[in-house]
């Protein structure tokens, strides 16, 4: 089969197509034969080996082994399941994150029974499904679980033309509150028609200074700090951060206290997640994004679109078989 794959940090030039072994599913696995993936700012950072610390994980002076093919979502169908298997039967349609199990930017991938993985929705194209993984799974995990949203509240999200960010602003208004994007002027339409009630051009406004504005302030892209936006939140306000270590001292200075929070963490399990978003892509209450699409032998310039840093919403890779 074809899979990406890199054996030393640096730009998009180290990917490289290369024929590997089919795997094989063990007792309690599956095999997918993936039609879909993704290229994701978060794996462009690990193609980089940044930020240094995260090479703990990932290898300090080139990629572990079992993280030299990138790819934490997608979408298939099983192919082969193992003996033990319950959830799954072959010709099951999938899509789902693969998470630490990087290895989505192949032709096959073989994932847990009990992974973030579940039926794809019935309506949507394996190009859709993969791009409604991640990036729309992160901002409900943000949003619902760890600021608690509901009705009526003040909601800004930074970064709101992102993949993360273009469902943050759809899910926010799910849920009743009053959303402000902000992202630059070119992407104000688009943000506007997923449902932004305002939108501030950060290279015209500091929304920082618009004091006790918000209930929530959302940083989807890791652009700014608690301290910088603390004057912006409401009394109680919630601070969401997806990047960065200082934001779990904040969270923990803050966790006590009576006042203005911090919430940060990792989604790992995304199952529960996954359901609720294919419910809504069913019942077409989801908008999804899509900037590029790219096949798997294009990879190279997928990633060197997507480290310009100007994506809006996903940029999807279509694997041919």
């Amino acid at each position: 089969m074809q899979a990406v794959m890199f054996d030393k940090y640096g730009g998009p030039e180290v990917l490289g197509l290369r024929e590997v072994d089919k795997p094989v599913p063990g007792d309690r696995s599956v095999l997918i034969k993936v039609h879909a993936t993704t290229v994701t700012t978060a794996e462009c950072l690990l193609r980089r080996g940044e930020p240094k610390w995260g090479r703990v994980i990932s290898g300090f002076t080139r990629p572990r082994r079992r993280m030299r093919t990138l790819g934490t979502e997608l979408s298939g169908q099983v192919e082969a399941v193992g003996r033990k298997v319950r959830r799954f039967r072959p010709g099951d349609e999938v899509f789902g994150f693969a998470g630490f199990r990087i290895g989505a930017n192949a032709q096959y991938m073989c994932l847990p029974e009990n992974a973030s993985l579940e039926p794809k929705p019935a309506n949507r194209t394996h190009e859709e499904s993969a791009s409604a993984v991640d990036g729309a799974t992160t901002a409900l995990y943000f949003l619902r679980d760890k600021a608690g949203i509901h009705s009526g509240q003040r909601v800004l999200i930074n970064g709101a033309a992102g993949s993360i960010g273009t469902y943050a602003v759809q899910l926010a208004k799910h849920f009743g509150a009053e959303v402000t994007a902000v992202c630059g002027a070119r992407n104000a339409g688009l943000v506007t028609s997923l449902g932004a009630d305002k939108v501030i051009d950060y290279a015209r406004e500091d929304f920082t200074r618009n004091t006790g504005a918000y209930d929530i302030i959302f940083d989807a892209v890791g652009k700014s700090s608690f301290r910088r936006c603390r004057g912006a939140l409401s009394d109680r306000g919630c601070y969401l951060s997806t990047m960065g270590l200082h934001n779990y001292l904040w969270m923990l200075l803050t966790f006590l206290a009576r006042g203005k929070r911090v919430r940060t963490g990792l989604s790992v399990r995304k199952n529960e997640a996954l359901l609720f978003l294919k419910d809504l892509l069913e019942n077409d209450r989801l908008t999804l994004v899509i900037d590029r699409n790219y096949r798997l032998d294009q990879i190279v310039e997928a990633h060197r679109y997507v480290d310009r840093g100007h994506k809006r919403g996903n940029v999807v890779v279509t694997v041919a078989h």
